[in-house]
């Protein structure tokens, strides 16, 4: 992935300092569980000010999303690494999930699908999802998805899914299909241009954040008042400074009782990283020798 210098994202961090005040940030993680590690961020509080000058508040952090998404179509073809999930189904939030992936974005030309879309998971951890292994490539398998169990439950075999059926989504907020770092930047532009409706919020530049040891920026979006358009109480998008790309995305919901901290909605987060490693058809393969679908 091509690699730019810092004067493109200390211009955006200028241009969100003028509709936020920034300031310090104290970020933790755990210690280290087989060469991974669960996230776990703290982030200071503040009360920043919107001058009246700025459109609105969110202007600058969509611009910033825009340019981000730009370049992941423009200069990132395919890239590998661990995704740690962790979700709010219902009243019940899930276990930090990780899992090893491989993701080649869509190309297009002519208006024509030259590159499909195409997801592999291999599931590391926790103990129920072990094992588990799902993929995906848009156009094929009359667009179902291959996905089988780890485990004992690996015996019941390989399923072909509807990505939106009721199997595919057990457990899930989302479906297969829109994971993914340029997805991921898709729906952060939607949601921006949702909430612009809905009149202001408070925006923030953090600079000085870790995510996996890379220096990254928050940009944290708070709604100060709950209603019922809202998705989200606060969510934090953490920038890596050097690729300009968004590797960790949190959001919380509002605290049920007064003085306690915000629950977590979702947060994704994306570690050891490489780009544009040459990923092929093969990767995305039932038949993968490395792969543990059966009937292959």
């Amino acid at each position: 992935m091509r690699r730019f210098g810092r004067t493109w994202f200390r211009a955006a961090l200028v241009s969100l300092s003028l509709s936020a005040v920034t300031t310090g940030v104290a970020v933790a993680q755990q210690p280290p569980t087989s060469g991974l590690t669960e996230p776990v961020f703290r982030v200071s509080k503040n009360d920043p000010s919107i001058p009246p000058a700025v459109a609105h508040p969110l202007d600058p952090a969509i611009q910033l999303a825009h340019q981000s998404l730009a370049l992941i179509r423009n200069d990132l073809k395919d890239y590998t690494g661990v995704l740690v999930k962790r979700e709010k189904i219902g009243d019940d939030l899930g276990e930090h999930e990780f899992m090893f992936v491989k993701v080649r974005n869509r190309k297009i030309q002519n208006n024509q699908v030259v590159v499909p879309f195409s997801v592999y998971l291999a599931f590391l951890k926790p103990t129920a999802v072990k094992g588990r292994e799902v993929l995906f490539v848009e156009n094929q398998n009359q667009g179902k998805l291959f996905a089988h169990e780890g485990g004992m439950k690996r015996m019941l075999g390989t399923h072909s899914l509807e990505p939106t059926g009721y199997l595919a989504m057990a457990g899930q907020r989302y479906p297969l299909t829109d994971i993914g770092i340029e997805n991921l930047v898709v729906k952060l532009i939607e949601r921006g241009e949702k909430d612009k409706r809905h009149g202001s919020c408070n925006v923030e530049l953090v600079p000085g954040a870790k995510v996996g040891g890379r220096s990254c920026s928050i940009l944290q979006v708070t709604h100060p008042i709950q209603q019922n358009h809202y998705e989200f109480h606060i969510a934090q998008i953490f920038m890596d400074d050097e690729w300009k790309i968004p590797v960790r995305y949190a959001a919380y919901s509002w605290p049920k009782t007064a003085g306690a901290e915000p629950e977590v909605i979702e947060e994704y987060t994306y570690q050891s990283l490489k780009f544009n490693v040459g990923l092929t058809d093969a990767d995305f393969d039932v038949k993968h020798k490395d792969y543990n679908f059966h009937g292959k």
